[in-house]
């Protein structure tokens, strides 16, 4: 069988690509980017045993996917992210976001290709101490429009859901070593500043609430899970490793950076309450997510450590 991924050079793409050889069914598989970032260095050094065809695609253009063939599943993860930042690319992102999303569900239904759609716990705005994908619709109350684009995504995919098989998976906050890794997202970015000696940047609010932490490792054991254990029942799960509070972060970089300095800031981000996001529903399924976010903060500062 033939998988597409789409946004392969990106953070979680570099490392999908690098391993998507162990998924059993997939034989061939079809990897785009539009290159906008300029991290084709994640391509470099690529193994043949992945057998990766790459193309350069602008998802928003209608016809972009038309030449691909037989295509069994696709991951569909090119998106402009960092959503602190949103709000100043706002008008683009939604753009860019949306257009992109309309064209792979056109594709996957023409197809009949089973989609692995991204979206992110960020979506929750609910004031109590768990969440889950039960939360009723008052309390999805997303904070950036990165977030806000997110649960348009997801109500698309209802829209169409008798036409389309797929699966939604709300991922936590990434965290990890891979070639197309980014350093916006919290624990990377503290990681970057702990190693160059400047100030991390903690907003005022944050430091004692709680937020669900994503392992590079565990986001792909989640794709292949759903394409070996056929998890296309058009849900909703939450996909994390880990729920910690910022401070509970910069404890377990002080292990291996000890003299840190932080530094409290305002953010557009803030009024949101600690809450921890339930995986209870993905267990139900088999699956159980468990990689720990020291080891990929202990990974990332090694990366790092010479500098």
């Amino acid at each position: 069988m033939n998988l597409l991924i789409t946004g392969c050079c990106g953070h979680i793409g570099s490392y999908l690509i690098e391993h998507v050889h162990k998924i059993k069914k997939i034989k061939k598989t079809f990897i785009v980017d539009n290159l906008r970032s300029n991290q084709i260095n994640s391509l470099f050094n690529s193994k043949k045993k992945n057998n990766l065809y790459f193309s350069i695609k602008d998802l928003t253009q209608k016809s972009c996917l038309d030449e691909f063939k037989n295509v069994d599943y696709v991951i569909h993860l090119a998106s402009m992210t960092n959503a602190a930042n949103s709000f100043a690319n706002k008008k683009l992102m939604y753009y860019n976001n949306i257009e992109s999303m309309k064209n792979i569900i056109k594709f996957c239904m023409k197809n009949r290709a089973k989609l692995i759609h991204i979206s992110s716990t960020s979506v929750y705005g609910k004031q109590a101490e768990i969440v889950d994908e039960n939360c009723e619709k008052k309390y999805l109350k997303p904070q950036s429009p990165y977030a806000d684009i997110k649960l348009m995504e997801e109500k698309m995919l209802k829209k169409v859901s008798k036409k389309i098989r797929y699966s939604t998976f709300r991922f936590g906050t990434i965290a990890g070593v891979s070639k197309g890794m980014r350093f916006h997202t919290a624990v990377n970015q503290f990681c970057l500043n702990a190693a160059l000696g400047k100030h991390i940047s903690v907003y005022k609010t944050a430091l004692h609430q709680y937020r669900p932490y994503l392992s590079l490792k565990d986001a792909y054991k989640t794709f292949k899970y759903a394409i070996e254990n056929d998890l296309f029942e058009n849900d909703i799960y939450n996909v994390l490793s880990e729920n910690c509070t910022v401070n509970q972060i910069l404890k377990k970089i002080k292990r291996y950076k000890k003299n840190i300095k932080i530094k409290f800031v305002n953010s557009q981000i803030m009024n949101q309450l600690s809450y921890h996001v339930s995986k209870k529903k993905l267990n139900l399924k088999g699956l159980f997510l468990e990689n720990k976010i020291e080891l990929d903060i202990k990974n990332t500062l090694k990366l790092l450590e010479n500098i």
